[in-house]
C-alpha cells in the first residue's frame, strides 16, 4: 500500500503519520541494583537524563553515544524501551504472589519488566515458539537476573496449563508502525493487517481459556491499525472479557468507530499512543477482565 493511503486512515482516526523525532527512554532494574547510583554513573558518562513523570523508575535520555555499550545495559542495570513498551506491564501490574503468562513473550522487554515488578516472586511462564528469539529472551532474562521465570519454547495457541492464571499479558505479533522501519508503508497491505488480526483472534481466544474468572488481561499491540486493536478487543469482548480503565493519563481514548463499523461504548477505557502527539512508537493496549 502506499503512504498516502495510511496517511487516510490514520486522518479518519484523528491521528497522523507525521514523522516526529521520538523520545528514547530505559528503565532501571531498581530490584538488583541502587536506582541513584546508576543514574548518576551514567551522567557521569555525559548521558543527559530525565525522569519520566509519573512513571516509576522510567526515563528519557540522550547521548551522543550508544546506550547499549555501557556497563550499566550490559550487566542488566538499565533496559532499554520505549515509554509506549513500557506501559504494557505497568496496566497489568503482577504482583508478588500471582501467576502470570507471557503469551508472546521474546525479546522480553515486558518478562524482564514484570519480573522486577513481582521481585522475582511468584511466577511468570514465558512461552515463544522462535527458536532464534528464545536464544535473545534467555540472554535478557539472564542480563536482568529474573530468577522467576519458566520458559517454554511452544507456539502458545497449543500451549496447555493444570492451573489458570491470574494475569495473561498478550503482546501481540502484529504489522508495527511507521517509526519501526523506513519504509514501512511500502512493505505493509490492508491484507497483511487482517491476516494479522485473524491470528490475534486466536491468541486472545487462547487467553480466555487459560486465565481465571475475574483474572486480568493486558491485549497490546506496537500497531496503529483498528483491525489488529480496536476490533480483536471488541471480539474479546464477545468471549467474555470486560474492558476496565488502564489508569494511564498518557494517549488517546480508543476509537469508538471506524470504516463503518461501531465499537463498544467501553472502547474508550483502551489508549492509543500516536507518534505525533506522544512522541513515542505506535501502540494500543487495552486491559481486560474475564467475566465469563
Amino acid at each position: 500500500m502506499s503512504r498516502e493511503f495510511f496517511e487516510k486512515r490514520y486522518r479518519l482516526m484523528g491521528g497522523s503519520a507525521k514523522r516526529v523525532m521520538l523520545k528514547d527512554s530505559f528503565r532501571v532494574n531498581y530490584l538488583h541494583y541502587n536506582e541513584e547510583k546508576v543514574i548518576q554513573a551514567l551522567k557521569r558518562r555525559g548521558v543527559i537524563v530525565k525522569k519520566i513523570s509519573n512513571v516509576e523508575h522510567a526515563y528519557f535520555y540522550f547521548s551522543d553515544f550508544s546506550l547499549g555499550s555501557t556497563p550499566e545495559f550490559l550487566t542488566g542495570q538499565i533496559y532499554i524501551q520505549d515509554l509506549a513498551s513500557i506501559m504494557p506491564a505497568k496496566v497489568l501490574n503482577p504482583k508478588e504472589n500471582d501467576r502470570v503468562l507471557d503469551m508472546c513473550a521474546s525479546p522480553g522487554s515486558k518478562t524482564t519488566q514484570m519480573s522486577v515488578m513481582m521481585k522475582n516472586k511468584g511466577l511468570i511462564v514465558a512461552v515463544e515458539k522462535n527458536p532464534a528469539r528464545i536464544t535473545r529472551l534467555k540472554l535478557n532474562l539472564e542480563r536482568q537476573m529474573s530468577g522467576n521465570v519458566k520458559v517454554f519454547q511452544k507456539d502458545v495457541l497449543n500451549f496447555k496449563s493444570e492451573e489458570p492464571f491470574d494475569k495473561i499479558l498478550l503482546d501481540a505479533p502484529c504489522s508495527g508502525n511507521y517509526t519501526q522501519e523506513k519504509n514501512w508503508f511500502d512493505k505493509r497491505t490492508l491484507t497483511g493487517v487482517i491476516e494479522n488480526s485473524k491470528y490475534q483472534r486466536k491468541l486472545i481466544k487462547k487467553a480466555h481459556s487459560l486465565l481465571k474468572k475475574e483474572g486480568i488481561l493486558v491485549y497490546s499491540t506496537c500497531s496503529l491499525e483498528p483491525e489488529e486493536d480496536e476490533l480483536v478487543v471488541d471480539y474479546a469482548l464477545t468471549l467474555g472479557f470486560k474492558l476496565q480503565d488502564t489508569g494511564l493519563k498518557l494517549g488517546s481514548e480508543g476509537l469508538q468507530e471506524f470504516g463503518g463499523l461501531k465499537f463498544d461504548k467501553s472502547m474508550k477505557l483502551a489508549r492509543r499512543f500516536w507518534p505525533f502527539k506522544d512522541k513515542t512508537q505506535g501502540f494500543f493496549i487495552a486491559k481486560l477482565v474475564k467475566k465469563s
